[in-house]
Parts: structure tokens; C-alpha cells; sequence
């Protein structure tokens, strides 16, 4: 690391953060806090073979849960009552990420005492995202077959240099 604390931008390889508590990745082995949703991968509870998309957008709470053959949740009560597999990503998010860094994320106003976003969630039906969702996940996925190196990633190079003027 420089003194500038920007060392890890000139590497292929970011600094992990640590989770704020263990999860389970077998469960939900994809979370994360983008595109203005929280999003991720669930394992199914009945199928080794099928995973659910699961996404919570910011602000509107939209809901929308798929499986990886884009077939809808039959657990999203009508795509406005949570199913199991978005309280599962909720709570590997907070795991993940921390309450307050959720609850900031997708606008939610818990009351005094209260820990559980699901409860708080004002929710509606949002647009399937499942396509872009699992890409990334699967993206990501790939990454990790890569070797540790500071080179840089070919795939990556078009995103411009920090502080280089185009």
C-alpha cells in the first residue's frame, strides 16, 4: 500500500473486506450492493441444481426473484410479499455488509430496536433483472480461476486510469 492509499488500484487485485459476520455461502454464495439493488444468488432448499435470482431495489423496495431458467419465484406473493429466498439474500446482506450499510443502501427506515429489513420493506413488483444479475455473478465466479497477479487484466483495460487525462 502507497501512502496515497491507492496502491491496490494499480493491481488486478482488490482489497477483500471483510464480512461484518460469517454466512454461509452454500446458501447464498453471490451478494452484493449494485445497480441500485441488492442483489444476489440463493441456493434452492429443495434442488442442488437450481439457484434463485433474488433483487431488492433502492428506494421502492421493487422485488423480483427467478430461477436460473428464468422461471418466476412461486414463493413472491404476487412480487409484493418477500419469499424465502429474498430473506435469505437480506440476511446474508446484513451479514455481509452490516445493518446500518444495508438499511443506508436501500432506504429503509427501521424503527428503534427493530434489526429486521424484511418487516420494514415497503415493497412492489420490479422489472426481472435475473440476466444481469447471475452475469455478474458468474463474472465474478470467474475471476477467481485467475491467478494472483499485479499485472493488468486484459478484459478490464478499457475502464480509464485513475488521474490519467484522456
Amino acid at each position: 500500500m502507497t501512502t496515497d492509499g491507492v496502491a491496490y488500484e494499480r493491481r488486478s487485485a482488490a482489497p477483500v473486506i471483510a464480512p461484518v459476520l460469517p454466512r454461509k455461502l452454500a446458501k447464498v454464495p453471490f451478494v452484493e450492493l449494485a445497480e441500485g439493488r441488492l442483489q444476489g444468488v440463493v441456493s434452492s432448499g429443495s434442488d442442488p441444481a437450481r439457484v434463485y435470482v433474488s433483487s431488492v431495489t433502492t428506494g421502492d423496495h421493487g422485488l423480483s426473484c427467478n430461477t436460473n431458467n428464468n422461471r418466476p419465484c412461486g414463493g413472491l406473493g404476487g412480487g409484493t410479499h418477500p419469499c424465502n429466498h429474498i430473506g435469505a439474500l437480506i440476511e446474508a446482506a446484513v451479514a455481509q455488509y452490516g445493518l446500518d450499510r444495508v438499511t443506508r443502501y436501500l432506504k429503509v427506515e427501521l424503527p428503534e430496536g427493530v434489526d429486521d429489513v424484511r418487516s420494514a420493506l415497503h415493497t412492489t413488483t420490479a422489472p426481472n433483472r435475473a440476466a444481469e444479475v447471475f452475469s455478474s455473478f458468474l463474472r465474478h465466479l470467474s475471476y477467481l480461476e485467475l491467478p494472483p497477479t499485479t499485472e493488468p487484466l486484459p478484459e478490464l483495460q478499457w475502464f480509464p486510469a485513475a488521474g490519467v487525462a484522456r
